[in-house]
């Protein structure tokens, strides 16, 4: 089993390092494997006596498997809950539950990081404004979104409103229902 890529498990290990609790809800799993499959990726890891991950070794069973769907890169947009909501975890219950409870809740604080760089000020006055621009920049999306829905709705409708797609199923259906009454009159006609 290929373990995970070096660069990757120095990132998450630092982010375990910024997360004392989550280190202490992984130390109880030391010596625990498992998997994480992204088609066509698959990779593994083992959890250590200090609650951070390293490559497993070739003997290693693996206890958990975490299978992603191959449009995961898509998910991650609408945030790590669509991508959790996605994921099949297959395996040790109590293991599994403490793995998407840490990727659940684990947070990179970017702003200590960078404080170690420009200063604390700085740094704090840096992740603000990207928070903003963030903010700002979902804001304009989801309000773009809602205007081309109206438009394409109500100016140029080439998309029908919920509304009436209600109406015309209900049509069809009392449409059904009045073709099984007619044909239930002639069968006892003839």
């Amino acid at each position: 089993m290929q373990a995970l890529p070096a660069p990757l498990l120095a990132a998450i290990n630092h982010l375990l390092g910024q997360a004392a609790w989550a280190r202490e809800k992984l130390a109880p799993f030391a010596g625990h494997s498992a998997r994480i499959k992204l088609p066509p990726f698959e990779a593994a890891f083992l959890i250590g006596e200090d609650g951070c991950i390293s490559a497993p070794s070739a003997e290693a069973e693996l206890e958990v498997s975490i299978s992603l769907p191959a449009a995961t890169p898509l998910l991650a947009l609408q945030g790590k809950d669509a991508v959790m909501r996605a994921a099949r975890i297959e395996g040790s219950a109590e293991f599994a539950e403490t793995l998407g409870f840490i990727i659940r809740n684990l947070r990179w604080d970017a702003e200590e990081d960078l404080s170690k760089v420009v200063g604390d000020i700085a740094a704090h006055r840096i992740v603000a404004g990207t928070r903003e621009f963030t903010a700002w920049q979902q804001q304009a999306g989801q309000n773009l979104a809602e205007n081309l829905a109206e438009y394409f709705t109500e100016e140029q409708p080439l998309i029908a409103r919920q509304t009436d797609i209600a109406a015309f199923s209900s049509d069809i259906d009392r449409l059904r229902d009045d073709v099984a009454r007619l044909e239930k009159r002639v069968q006892q006609l003839g």
